[in-house]
């Protein structure tokens, strides 16, 4: 066993080396064609080696910087004819967040000048020439060869003065000479790093808006996957809940559609280009937060047991504050902790892709694939959280990732689904089998049936004859065998089924639930075998009774006592109402009784309408004292508000095994409680009955001969 792990591992690790092998390959290709050419010094791009109508360049380099001033191309050339050259230069594309000034280093926040000239080559001079202006933190103004060209959002000197926007431009222009000279106003209040953060592009208006297209329609590919493959998935746990991968799955590939929608090309803010600024951050951020929580959801669903309970309560912990974090505070404080979420994102993928090693190492299915792919997502990942901090040179590419890792999850999902299809036609077929060989079985024994039944009816009237013999001299004997025959048929027959099932592993993922369906019903049986053997006493006159002379009164106050707070814990009102009875000095009742058994008997009648009584409903017990041919009679009612009796069935409620159950009321019991009540109420020479109009509650009435009444002294 030892030597398979280590083979397999060996080769896991030999995927993983060569997938990890090549991703640092392409990143190097990808870095050295991103990389530029040509770059500026103290402000000024020579280009004029290059050919922009065919060969666009990004505008990298040293820019002129004019920080906490907002310069228009008037205002910089009267302040260099006046002041000379800039003395302040710095790196594009870069924030400010940082940058040493006068012995200081600036915050994220503020506003600030750019400026740059560019020398164009001759063929240059006559043509259509476009800048491609990204996403710059949080609104600017463009002038070329001091013409505006471009204004995203509102430039102010404070928060209040400025409109923050995030937009992708494209501004077209022919150059009258062979010198562009470019100034841009910058402002930031809202985001922790501001400035120029991503390259600016020049070339031929042709070249850039095809490259802008092919970008879009990249972009609106990625989304549009992701977005349907989703959705695909949601609708998939709709129509079958029990199996939860496809729900996490499709989470995360939903938002993760949403959020492209706000990197690249800003997909979102073109469509609606009013579109709060504050909110959009705040999805984009919140999305990227639940993410690593989603998909360790996901994961734990296709390899159960990898995922530790206590990594997975840290999670949720961690997942909740950062999102708590970016719903109650402004994009300045939480853009500050980008790297932060970053780092946790990856984290989770890291702890899943040790799970992944161990379920790829055991050889499971779809491990490796997705171990595999995980990689490959996970550095574009990486590479997005180094470029949007300034340290890579390729940008944007965690959407083809995913797109990648969601594709991977989709074939494996697919695999996993069809699996399960060919598992269930495999047991419909082999259960067709032997539904087949039942039928015949069933044809031959009818046959034998038919052949034995003659045989048996000779025997039948001989046992016929010794079974009432025995009936009538062990009555009490056969009554009670007769209702466990009856009563417990059902229970018995629905445990061996389920010992059956456990047997035949049927759904062994159902066991436990047939174990606790065996425990209930064993219970039950125990239940109801007391409940008939008591009741076979009473109605054959083996139960003895201590009789001796009660005070009703006080007798039903410790009824009332003892039995209230399990009437009330049921959620029902419980009353007793004794009231004018109790101060009418002639009238208090006396009945010669056996307690016990009365409270047995009256408890019954109160867990009766505590079983038919909704929560919040009322249990009523009252005491009054009628003549009854001429004779004082104690009369006991207990009164419910629960879902009444029908008519038609009050005579037939006390008789054994009788239940009312109301569709939909779920309520389960032996149907003997009733029974017994009878049987010690008459034992005692007295009656019981109900009444209901079958619509709102049931009132059942005790009623004893009383031996004498006595006054209040």
């Amino acid at each position: 066993m030892r030597e398979i792990l280590r083979v397999g591992s060996r080769k896991v690790w030999l995927y993983i080396i060569a997938a990890v092998i090549g991703l640092v390959a392409g990143y190097v290709v990808l870095s050295e064609q991103d990389s530029p050419k040509f770059q500026s010094e103290e402000g000024i791009l020579d280009l004029t080696q290059a050919q922009l109508s065919t060969n666009p360049q990004k505008l990298t380099g040293k820019w002129a910087f004019y920080w906490q001033e907002l310069l228009s191309p008037e205002d910089m050339r009267v302040r260099s004819a006046r002041e000379g050259n800039q003395d302040h230069w710095i790196s594009i594309p870069s924030s400010w967040l940082g940058y040493p000034l006068e012995g200081q280093r600036l915050s994220g926040t503020g506003y600030a000048t750019f400026g740059l000239v560019v020398h164009l080559s001759e063929q240059d001079r006559d043509e259509m020439l476009a800048l491609r202006l990204p996403s710059i933190f949080n609104a600017y103004k463009l002038w070329v060869n001091g013409e505006l060209q471009a204004e995203v959002g509102e430039v102010g000197q404070d928060k209040h003065s400025m409109t923050p926007q995030l937009e992708t431009k494209l501004v077209y222009f022919q150059p009258e000479s062979d010198t562009l000279e470019l100034v841009m106003q910058v402002s930031n209040f809202q985001h922790h790093r501001g400035g120029i953060t991503k390259n600016i592009e020049l070339g031929g208006s042709g070249v850039i808006t095809t490259k802008t297209n092919l970008n879009l329609a990249r972009d609106m590919f990625i989304t549009a996957s992701l977005l349907v493959i989703g959705l695909y998935n949601l609708l998939l746990f709709m129509l079958r809940r029990k199996d939860k991968a496809p729900l996490y799955f499709g989470l995360f590939t939903v938002l993760l559609g949403i959020r492209s929608l706000f990197n690249g090309e800003l997909i979102f803010t073109q469509w609606l280009p009013h579109f709060p600024w504050e909110l959009q951050f705040k999805i984009e951020y919140l999305i990227l937060c639940v993410s690593g929580y989603i998909i360790t959801m996901y994961f734990d669903c296709i390899f159960p047991n990898y995922v530790s309970r206590w990594f997975r309560l840290g999670t949720r912990i961690v997942t909740g504050a950062f999102c708590i974090l970016v719903v109650i505070t402004p994009a300045i404080i939480y853009t500050k902790f980008l790297l932060v979420i970053g780092v946790m994102v990856v984290l989770h993928m890291i702890y899943l892709m040790i799970g992944l090693v161990q379920a790829a190492v055991r050889r499971m299915e779809g491990a490796l694939i997705f171990l595999l792919v995980s990689v490959v997502t996970l550095v574009t990942v990486v590479n997005d959280f180094l470029y949007f901090n300034g340290w890579s040179l390729v940008g944007n590419t965690s959407p083809l990732g995913l797109l990648i890792f969601t594709i991977a999850q989709l074939i494996l999902l697919s695999s996993r689904s069809t699996r399960t299809a060919s598992n269930e036609e495999r047991i419909t077929r082999e259960l067709q089998d032997v539904n087949d060989k039942l039928i015949e079985m069933n044809m031959n024994l009818e046959q034998t049936v038919q052949e034995r039944t003659q045989a048996l009816s000779t025997v039948h009237d001989d046992l016929q004859t010794s079974y009432d013999r025995l009936l009538h001299s062990e009555q009490g004997r056969k009554k009670l065998l007769a209702y466990i025959t009856h009563d417990l048929r059902m229970p018995l027959s629905s445990m061996l089924g389920y010992v059956e099932a456990i047997q035949d592993r049927v759904k062994p993922e159902r066991n436990e639930q047939y174990l606790k369906y065996i425990r209930e019903n064993t219970i039950r049986i125990n239940r109801m075998i007391e409940e008939l053997s008591f009741l076979s006493h009473l109605e054959t006159g083996q139960v003895s009774y201590r009789m001796e002379p009660v005070q009703m009164i006080p007798f039903l106050h410790g009824f009332f006592e003892q039995y209230e707070l399990v009437v009330r814990d049921a959620g029902l009102d419980f009353i007793l109402d004794i009231g004018d009875t109790e101060d009418r000095r002639s009238i208090l009742p006396v009945v010669e009784m056996d307690t016990k058994r009365i409270e047995q008997a009256l408890f019954n009648l109160v867990s009766n309408a505590m079983k038919f009584t909704s929560s919040g409903g009322l249990v009523r017990i009252a005491l009054i004292v009628e003549m009854v041919n001429h004779a004082p009679h104690a009369v006991i009612s207990i009164q419910d508000s629960g879902m009444g009796i029908p008519p038609e069935q009050l005579e037939q409620i006390f008789e054994r095994n009788y239940r009312y159950d109301r569709p939909g009321m779920g309520i389960e019991g032996s149907g003997l409680g009733l029974a017994i009540c009878r049987e010690i109420v008459q034992a005692h020479g007295g009656m019981v009955r109900a009444e209901s109009d079958g619509k709102m509650g049931a009132t059942f009435y005790v009623t004893f001969p009383c031996t004498v009444i006595e006054g209040k002294g």
